[in-house]
Order: structure tokens, then sequence, then C-alpha cells
């Protein structure tokens, strides 16, 4: 069937999915495969959700896809990445998947290299902190043995676990900044499942990038949603769940249509669908809205990142004698954050991006770009993208912003007002509400929560989250 435009084609379906984000197209392609008539609503005119990209000028800019995580080597078996192949039918060969070169976590005086070889992350702890390998492995032992596939896990303090195995604070936030960077709504601690399965797919598993980015990506997804059959209404959202009793009656749409379905499933985060429910009184500030958000700086480069001497993968970075992890007093802290160089993957026959590519990411407060007048907005943009480079390129052979400036011929920014605009995320919180419902469910009986809100992060783990509560709650497996 193909993608349709305000026109959903029934008035009753077996399930309605809110949102086209990974999630919600997982779960629809997945559904449809067992002959589930599927309507997938989407109030964008783009799919991806927190995943996608856009253009300037010709030029493609990925949004959110720094890494795909989970990266195994072909042959590797019982892992996320090879379960949603196999669900959905996709061949690895399409995602044209090319492994990092390696990554690094820098801080003042010490870094930490890691790679897709989990060993090469153990030899680097034990050179530079010989008397912590012992509690390392005492950690990894925790790790080993969390059932991480059960969704009612207790919460408990990653700190608090992890500090009893590490007894370096340095150690300590150098082990957390990656897993916080890329997944934790947060701040300044984690869920200990949260925890493991972060380190599992940043550390055991590892990074890797379609050569084209996520547009490999959702070009895949897309093509498998067209064949499976599953209804596709762009540009249409949700306006209001409607409620009888303890169940989703109806949902009434953008463009005043109503439409009805035996199961419910919403990848638009956990206080965002809790808003549509006419049954609830919402008022923010509410404790499940997440808190943290982010910027982002481009830099478009006329050479490669390799030719600046600069070899890493992504770099992890922080610059203060603790590494904290919360929404900033100011517009922007600049002093950690991430810097991605998409040209340093292990392209396969000898591919390489036209032209060289920087990215500086950094925690960013919601509420005070939120507050800015255009004029203002756009001059604090200026600022802060200069201060956001110096800051990062510290960390670089550069040293200074000012050589990336010199063969920079684009740029761009967003910040986390960017974010709620094109998702719809409240405070525009990139990995949604602190509090995660694992096991899918909402107090109506018939509606449930996949995707980031669930609790499985990243590409590979949303996309996992929309098959494992499809499976759940409406195959039945």
């Amino acid at each position: 069937m193909n993608f349709n435009f305000n026109k959903p084609q029934k008035d009753h379906y077996d399930v309605a999915i809110i949102g086209a984000g990974m999630s919600g197209m997982a779960a629809a392609i997945r559904l449809a495969h067992f002959g589930k008539e599927v309507c997938l609503l989407e109030r964008h005119n783009v799919i991806g959700g927190l995943n996608s990209f856009y253009s300037i000028a010709g030029r493609k800019y990925d949004v959110g896809l720094h890494a795909l995580t989970n990266y195994v080597e072909a042959g590797t078996k019982g892992t996320p990445i090879v379960k949603i192949l196999r669900q959905l039918r996709i061949s690895r060969d399409e995602l044209d998947l090319n492994p990092q070169r390696f990554s690094k976590i820098a801080f003042p005086g010490i870094n930490l290299k890691f790679g897709n070889n989990f060993q090469f992350l153990e030899s680097e702890i034990d050179r530079e902190f010989p008397d912590q390998a012992d509690g390392f492995q005492k950690l990894l032992l925790r790790i080993y043995e969390w059932n991480d596939k059960e969704f009612d896990y207790p919460d408990v303090s990653a700190r608090e676990i992890v500090a009893q195995c590490l007894s370096n604070p340095t150690l300590v936030d150098m082990l957390f900044c990656p897993l916080m960077f890329y997944g934790n709504a947060r701040e300044n601690d984690m869920e200990f499942g949260q925890f493991v399965i972060l380190f599992k797919s940043l550390f055991f598993e590892g990074f890797a990038r379609p050569f084209e980015g996520i547009r490999t990506m959702l070009r895949t997804v897309r093509k498998k949603l067209k064949k499976s059959g599953a209804e596709h209404c762009m540009k249409l959202g949700v306006k209001k769940i409607h409620v009888d009793s303890s169940r989703v009656e109806s949902l009434e749409l953008e463009n005043g249509r109503t439409i009805s379905a035996d199961i419910v499933l919403s990848c638009a985060g956990w206080p965002e669908t809790l808003k549509l429910c006419a049954d609830i009184k919402f008022e923010e500030p509410d404790e499940n809205i997440g808190r943290l958000s982010f910027t982002e700086t481009i830099n478009v480069l006329n050479c490669q990142p390799l030719e600046l001497g600069i070899e890493d993968t992504i770099i992890f970075f922080n610059d203060s004698e603790r590494f904290t992890f919360a929404r900033p007093k100011n517009l922007v802290d600049a002093k950690s954050g991430v810097i991605c160089m998409p040209n340093n993957y292990l392209y396969s026959d000898g591919r390489q991006l036209d032209e060289g590519f920087v990215r500086f990411t950094a925690q960013a407060n919601f509420e005070k770009w939120n507050s800015l007048d255009d004029d203002s907005y756009q001059s604090e943009k200026n600022q802060w993208f200069d201060c956001i480079g110096e800051s990062a390129c510290k960390f670089l052979p550069v040293y200074s912003f000012s050589e990336i400036q010199k063969r920079t011929i684009a740029t761009d920014m967003f910040t986390p007002k960017t974010v709620k605009k094109f998702t719809g995320r409240l405070d525009g919180a990139v990995y949604g509400s602190p509090l995660k419902t694992k096991a899918g469910k909402t107090h109506l009986e018939n509606l449930y929560i996949c995707g980031t809100d669930q609790g499985f992060l990243g590409i590979i783990g949303a996309m996992l989250s929309g098959i494992t509560i499809a499976n759940r709650y409406v195959l039945r497996d």
C-alpha cells in the first residue's frame, strides 16, 4: 500500500500506531507481516522521529545518528541487531554497515580508547588504571549476571553499584560519560538496567555507520513498510485519545476525522502520550517530562578530518574535575560533550564521503532557549557555535577551533527548541522521560508505549522495542 497523506483508508484497524519513529515503523512492519491491519500515523512529513535528516542547499545533514550502536560482525548470533534483521526480514547488506575506526573517552590528561573489540577497552583500563583491574572485572560480572531481558527489572542506582566495584572516581566518570550522552534520561545517575543495556551496546558490541548515514536506515525501513502492506499516513497526527471506561475508544485525528483500533501503540513518548489522553488532566511541569536536551553544531570541511590529524571516529570529552550530566544553568554546558567524525568509519571498497564533517554535541537548557525572541535566538546560536567548538577542540589535535573554521565551507546548528519543533518531545527531551514504562503498559488496557520511553535505547534499541511490544501484546508470542 502506498503512503497516504491525511487519508486513513478505513474507520477501524487491528492496530493503530502513533508516530513513525524507528520503533513505530518496526512495530508496523512486524504486525503487518502477520496479517494485522495497521495504520501508522505521523504528524510530520518525514519519518524517523529523533533519527532523520534534512537538506540545506542540496547538502544532507543527519539528525541523531552519530553511530549505529549494537554493531557485531556478520555471523554473530543472539544480539539485538540480529533479532531485528530476522524479524523485520531485512538483509544485513541492505544496511551497508561500516565499523568505526576507534573512539575515545577524553578527560584532562587521560584518554581511554575503545573500538568494536571489547578487549581493547579492557587493555586501556589496565594501562591507565592498573589498580582498578580487579574492580572492573567485578563490575563486568555484575553486568553479565544482570537479566536485561526482563521487563520489570528493579530501579537500582547505577552509580551505587559501580561505586561498589570501582574506587577511582575518574574511571567511574569516564565509563558513565559515553553511556549518558548516548541514552540517559536522568540527571547524574541512571538505572543499572539502563547502564547494562548501554554498556553492552556501546562497549561489548560497538559502532557502525551506513555509508549514507541515516538515509540508508530510513530508506530500508520505508521499503519494508511499503512492502508489508501497513497503511502509513503522513502529515496526520493524533489530536486526542478518547477513552471509554478503561480502554481507548477512538483516536481523534488532526484533520477532524476519528478512527478506532483494537490496540494502540504509541512511540510519541510517555508524557506526550498521557497528554493526548482525554481522561487525564495533564499539567506541566510533570515528573515524567525529561529535563535533558542537547545542541549540536556541524562544520562541513573542504578536507577529510584525517588531513587535520583527527583519527578518532567519536570522542566523548569532559574538561572538568568531575563529569556532570544535568540540565545546565546556562543555555549550554560546553565543558563536556561529543565530537563525531562521520568520515572516520572504515568504509568498504575504498569509499569515502566527498566532504569532511565534524559534529559537536553539548548539553543544553530547553527553557532558556525557548524563552529567547527571534533576534536573541540567532545571536546566541552564533555565540555558542564558537564557544562549543573552542571547548571541544581542546581534545582534538588541531587544538584551536580557528583551524577547523579555516577549512569550513558550510555550517548548521540545532538547539533543544529545534528538537521539540520537529519531534514533539516536551522540553526537547531527546532521551525522553526519566521514568521508563519498561513493560510498555499504560493505565488503559489497550494502549501501550514503545520506543525510547519503554526503555530500549538507540536506533537498534528503539526498533527492538517496537518489535518486542508488538510481539508481546498484539501477537502474544
